[in-house]
């Protein structure tokens, strides 16, 4: 533990210890808040998702939308990186590509606000098996 010569000093570690305890308080209720996964393989975190993430977690800590937000591996998206996953509860997830600040902007007031759709939506590929 490193310790405390300023206020300052104390003050970050009390940020910080808020933060960790709002992320367990927030794990144990995941189904009802929105859920939202950035994906940190390396060719996201070369196209900018640690940035990303820092951006959106702020945005909404900003507009007070309580929302679990984590860091995942590869989706198999690398195309279309930095791509994020959004579980809004009740809905099925969605995964955006090219995110960058200005869309998640756009995704916050759009979608997990008002549930309107905006572009960017990374289309499922279902397979199904026909019965014999």
């Amino acid at each position: 533990m490193n310790k405390v010569k300023t206020l300052d000093d104390l003050k970050r570690m009390r940020e910080n210890l808020r933060a960790s305890l709002n992320l367990r308080e927030k794990s144990n209720i995941p189904d009802q808040l929105v859920q939202i996964k950035v994906s940190m393989a390396t060719c996201g975190i070369a196209a900018g998702a640690k940035e990303v993430m820092s951006y959106l977690i702020e945005a909404l800590d900003r507009q007070k939308i309580d929302a679990l937000v984590t860091q995942t591996g590869c989706m198999g998206y690398c195309y279309a990186e930095p791509t994020i996953e959004i579980l809004v509860p009740g809905k099925e997830p969605l995964v955006f590509g090219y995110v960058n600040k200005t869309k998640v902007d756009e995704i916050i007031d759009q979608y997990i606000r008002q549930g309107i759709l905006v572009d960017g939506i990374i289309p499922v590929t279902y397979t199904s098996v026909k019965p014999e």
